[in-house]
């Protein structure tokens, strides 16, 4: 059960954290924007009514809700010194929901290109390598770089740019979205690698056609990191994609209702996986709609 002394170590993280990025941008601390602010007065709070839920007890949870949902994609690497402050400032926007009027649905997606220089991350995968990849072109990016947030898969902001991501998450709010559920997640009793899912939406009233994508997640993985840039550092992260899988199309004027199956690597607790569906204009481009499904606490 959370403590107000949680909630303090809570604080004294996102200080470290302000401290990391303000040391390797060379800014001052003061100059970190507005959300990070949000950030640490959410890690004081008081304790919810939630958190005072049974840890042991696990229901199903599709957490849909009035507010907006914004899909917030972080493209990282254990390999890479400056990810980590981004790997825990993700943790608290999943954590906090600092942005009213937004359900942030977070995702981290571990690229390939820093596991042939001291460290292989363990969850990357080339099919986030290339997701980056498709996003600069679409965006008009340069080159390829960590970390690296993609805010409803139309704006790129960087670690070194945080007001630009507090301005990102509040502009995609902003947009229509269609609505869109999960439903009857569970775990194949006779096969525990096996995860079952029903996803829908209603009619698609935007202009375009869309794809539909699920992305299985661990709610948590930790990390030590023996070599390379972060040698020596135990790394957190959250919603760390295990696999990202197009299930389908959304045409204009239409609905879309599937049942999914996926494979997990290795039988995992259903309280430590999360599923995120979410619609999207081909390219990758403009997020029409997105989901989350996770176990309760």
């Amino acid at each position: 059960m959370p403590t107000r002394d949680n909630a303090l170590r809570c604080l004294a993280t996102i200080k470290a954290m302000i401290k990391s990025v303000s040391m390797v941008y060379r800014r001052p601390a003061q100059s970190v924007s507005a959300l990070v602010l949000a950030l640490l007065l959410s890690a004081t709070a008081p304790i919810s009514a939630q958190e005072h839920q049974s840890e042991n007890k696990v229901t199903a949870s599709n957490t849909a809700t009035a507010d907006v949902p914004v899909l917030v994609e972080l493209f990282t690497s254990e390999g890479c010194s400056s990810c980590p402050p981004a790997d825990i400032i993700l943790k608290k926007l999943d954590d906090f929901q600092p942005i009213s009027g937004a359900q942030l649905i977070v995702l981290s997606e571990q690229v390939t290109y820093w596991d042939q220089l001291g460290w292989k991350d363990p969850n990357s995968c080339v099919v986030f390598t290339d997701r980056q990849n498709s996003y600069e072109h679409a965006l008009s990016v340069e080159e390829p770089y960590t970390p690296q947030f993609v805010i409803d898969g139309s704006q790129s902001v960087s670690l070194e740019k945080l007001q630009a991501l507090e301005d990102a998450l509040n502009k995609a709010k902003g947009g229509a979205k269609v609505p869109l559920s999960i439903g009857e997640v569970k775990l194949d009793p006779s096969d525990p690698t096996i995860l079952r899912a029903h996803i829908e939406t209603v009619i698609n009233s935007e202009k375009h056609n869309a794809d539909i994508y699920v992305a299985l997640a661990l709610n948590h993985v930790e990390s030590k990191v023996l070599r390379g840039e972060n040698g020596g550092k135990q790394l957190v992260h959250v919603a760390v994609v295990q696999q990202l899988t197009r299930i389908g199309k959304l045409s204009k004027g239409k609905s879309f209702a599937q049942d999914v199956q996926l494979k997990l690597k290795q039988p995992e607790e259903l309280r430590n996986l999360r599923l995120v569906a979410f619609v999207q204009e081909s390219g990758p481009g403009k997020l029409v709609g997105a989901a989350l499904w996770k176990p309760a606490n």
